[in-house]
């Protein structure tokens, strides 16, 4: 039986944006536990460095690009230097994003707390695809991995980060479309896991009051209080980057500790079908009446 380390992921080349900290860091040990040079990202160049050290110390290959991957500067800088590093990229992870402001709400937040969460999740994704796209397609094969969110749901609250992780998504989706034909798949992971945004009292006053307002049920809020370490969803990450995964693209999973789960494809289900050649559009009171049917 053919297992990764043997054959599936070592020797490829990764680079791994919001890779310094939590799940992203957690990613990138997996990774190199499997044989992959990596290029670690985070907005903060000493903890990247920290970062690429601890990796190559365990016997990795690692090489720190600092900044945020929103920017499109650092975004190519990481693909360029997995070129100069390695010899190339076989696959692109976004793992960046940032929390959002406490008590955030379309009553609260301003246009640039909003952007700034869109850049964080959104145009992160697309800046990193962007930059490695040309190479991926060039060679005709590559893995794409971004990260959402269960929050897309509205569920968890806030407005900017919810709609961010929706976004990534979306483009998620629309990647794997256009990239299909060119051999290289995009999923997304829905991650839960311990990290510096699902932890200390702000996070947990957070929870309780998505509890206390009705939008979360109690198993719910209970388990987004205790979420697992990190290192439970990175071999879903590893799975999907890797030849294991060869007719899997356009998916979004979920994975907290031991859960893996698998979101349904967009699709509407039917509600009503009138002909447009030789019908007249619906009244008001037909449509209030087929949805009040449903």
């Amino acid at each position: 039986m053919v297992t990764p380390t043997d054959s599936v992921l070592r020797g490829k080349r990764a680079v791994v944006a919001g890779s310094s900290r939590g799940i992203g860091l957690a990613v990138a040990k997996a990774l190199v536990a499997e044989g992959v040079s990596v290029i670690v990202n985070g907005r903060e160049e000493a903890v990247a460095l920290a970062a690429a050290t601890e990796l190559s110390a365990a016997g990795g290959v690692a090489v720190a690009v600092a900044g945020s991957a929103a920017d499109h500067a650092i975004a190519q800088a990481m693909v360029d230097a997995a070129v100069v590093e390695f010899g190339g990229v076989d696959i692109v992870i976004n793992c960046a994003g940032t929390a959002e402001p406490a008590g955030s709400s379309i009553l609260t937040a301003t246009t640039d707390e909003f952007r700034a969460q869109l850049d964080a999740h959104l145009v992160s994704s697309f800046e990193l695809v962007r930059a490695a796209a040309p190479l991926l397609v060039a060679q005709g094969a590559g893995a794409v991995v971004l990260t959402g969110s269960a929050a897309s749901s509205g569920m968890f609250g806030g407005i900017g980060y919810p709609a961010g992780k929706g976004g990534a998504n979306s483009l998620a989706m629309a990647l794997a479309a256009e990239l299909r034909p060119n051999g290289v798949r995009v999923n997304v992971v829905c991650p839960g896991g311990k990290t510096r945004l699902s932890s200390g009292d702000d996070y947990r006053a957070h929870i309780d009051d998505l509890h206390e307002r009705g939008l979360l049920d109690e198993g719910t809020r209970d388990i987004a209080l205790q979420p697992a370490p990190a290192e439970y969803v990175a071999p879903l990450y590893a799975y999907l980057a890797s030849d294991l995964a060869t007719d899997v693209t356009g998916e979004i999973f979920s994975a907290a500790g031991g859960f893996i789960g698998e979101y349904p494809p967009f699709q509407p289900s039917f509600v009503a079908y009138r002909g447009h050649d030789d019908e007249p559009p619906y009244s008001l009171a037909e449509v209030a009446a087929l949805i009040a049917s449903r």
